[in-house]
């Protein structure tokens, strides 16, 4: 709701019956506060303003301000708490936990969606279709967001935790966050242990490629193939590009692409039903019904600030764009019931882009295609003739006309060079995140300010799921030095945390004991005072 700026219409001061019909309304909606914490909350005597604003959409919001922050807002008579609230009542609304490199995506407007969410030992909050409720992340139980719930817990867990869980109205770092004094959540312990951070080895950081539309997959934590830990993307618009796609209702309305606006449709529709087949859908899920492929798969896979429309695509219809998916022998589509047509057969290993691939299966797919095509030179069979095709692919434009021929090795390790870097992360409950170029490492500094102090700083951290301002407080609390988050120079929408002293040892711990993130992933470690040296 306040993702973008709004529009003050009023700020004026309370008056006294105001102030009284405020607090009883607190006290009705959340009967977990006592008296005292209600007159802590909304003071007799000290200055509270009511601002009465237009959220971006047009809503009309009333927001009561105590000490600079807001601290409570009303919508269509309703009344929630914000985070600087909940901040001080970390339980006055049942929490629950997300990853934080979630916090982005809602923040960005984005509701919670339930596979974000992180399952404590102890089970998920009981609660029902339309309670409000705080979303806090791994590790520290200071909310970061509220929602209204769109299913009971009941439901959540029969669902197998898929789908929307949460609309979100609020949250940190939104335009209504920073009508406050903008400080950062404090550290507040979890109630339960919270699991690993999804920065350890299970959700590995992963490097993939593709060549002529196949991809291969190396995991940087296992065995290295031969080409080491070369990141490879291939060069078509990955689905996190689209998600950066400024476009009206799902499409490109620029005509200097080539394409019209049916022909994009056509490419988002079969993009999100590759998608779904390759990330969303088991074998144990078949038979499906295809409307259930449509609305609780494909729609969930389509690139954020994008829409899904099968009418504005060249098929008009679900239907037809699935028979022709079966005419390329993706799918089996049968009626099973009368008018019901249902997906009874996938075929996995069918060849499509965008497919995840491990490093040996693109060798077997350049053997493959050498073989089919008969390029393997009769007389040395460590040779391949090099058709148009490969040509285009592999050699450079002063060599198309002289080199004929390629040994195996070269002809692989040609391919591989040709593909464009990037890195792909995983986190449990998330789908991937792709992004182009090689990951950077965790980046811990130190500086030598004039008054000859030393700062410590670190950078990259959301890379790595982690927020800057989350890390801020933790350190702040732990090193008992002050903290201070500012844009990293030289990088664009990136932060680094600063901390007064050597506190190198400090942030280690935090990193690979409690993140859990592998050494390999994180240089500067090696800064951290030596034992008996003054920080």
């Amino acid at each position: 709701m306040f993702a973008k700026a709004f529009r003050v219409k009023s700020n004026t001061a309370i008056k006294g019956s105001d102030r009284r019909k405020l607090r009883a309304d607190v006290t009705a909606v959340f009967p977990t506060l006592g008296t005292d914490q209600v007159s802590e909350l909304i003071p007799g005597k000290e200055e509270l303003n009511i601002v009465r604003l237009y959220a971006h959409r047009g809503d009309a919001v009333t927001v009561y301000v105590s000490g600079g922050n807001p601290i409570l807002f009303e919508l269509e008579k309703n009344l929630y708490p914000t985070v600087y609230t909940l901040w001080s009542y970390p339980d006055l609304l049942p929490t629950f936990t997300t990853w934080p490199l979630v916090l982005e995506k809602l923040v960005g407007g984005a509701d919670l969606m339930l596979p974000g969410l992180v399952v404590p030992p102890a089970g998920l909050p009981q609660v029902q279709k339309g309670d409000l409720c705080a979303i806090a992340l791994v590790g520290n139980r200071a909310p970061v967001a509220i929602g209204v719930a769109a299913m009971s817990t009941a439901e959540m867990l029969t669902s197998g935790l898929k789908g929307r869980g949460f609309s979100v109205l609020h949250t940190y770092q939104d335009h209504l966050w920073r009508s406050g004094e903008k400080s950062s959540p404090p550290s507040i312990a979890p109630l339960a242990l919270d699991p690993p951070d999804p920065c350890e080895e299970k959700g590995s950081v992963q490097a993939n490629a593709a060549l002529q539309g196949d991809m291969r997959h190396l995991t940087l934590e296992g065995e290295e193939e031969e080409v080491g830990e070369v990141q490879q993307r291939c060069a078509e618009k990955s689905l996190s590009e689209a998600a950066e796609d400024p476009s009206v209702g799902g499409l490109n309305p620029d005509p200097t692409d080539g394409k019209t606006l049916q022909e994009q449709m056509d490419e988002l529709l079969e993009r999100c039903f590759l998608h779904a087949l390759k990330s969303r859908l088991k074998k144990a899920d078949l038979p499906l019904l295809t409307s259930t492929l449509l609305g609780s798969h494909m729609f969930s896979c389509c690139p954020e600030g994008r829409q899904l429309d099968v009418k504005k695509s060249s098929y008009k219809k679900l239907s037809k764009f699935l028979q022709h998916m079966q005419q390329e022998q993706i799918i089996q589509v049968k009626e099973l019931s009368q008018g019901v047509e249902s997906i009874v057969a996938v075929d996995w290993k069918h060849p499509r882009k965008g497919s995840i691939l491990e490093g040996s299966e693109v060798r077997t797919i350049v053997i493959s295609y050498a073989k089919k095509h008969d390029l393997v030179d009769a007389d040395n069979k460590n040779l391949v003739k090099l058709d148009p095709i490969l040509c285009d692919c592999i050699l450079e434009k002063n060599e198309q006309h002289t080199v004929m021929k390629l040994p195996w090795d070269s002809l692989l390790s040609r391919c591989l060079e040709k593909l464009q870097p990037a890195y792909q992360v995983t986190f449990p409950g998330q789908e991937p995140i792709v992004k182009k170029g090689k990951i950077c490492p965790i980046d811990i500094t130190l500086a030598q300010r004039a008054s000859n102090k030393k700062v410590t700083m670190v950078r990259n951290l959301e890379a790595y799921g982690l927020d800057p301002y989350s890390v801020a407080a933790i350190l702040q609390q732990r090193c008992q030095a002050s903290t201070t988050v500012t844009p990293a120079p030289g990088a664009k929408d990136s932060l680094q945390v600063q901390i007064q002293g050597n506190q190198v040892h400090h942030l280690g711990r935090l990193l690979l004991d409690e993140y859990q993130l592998p050494r390999k992933y994180i240089q500067g470690l090696e800064k951290a005072p030596k034992p008996g040296k003054k920080k």
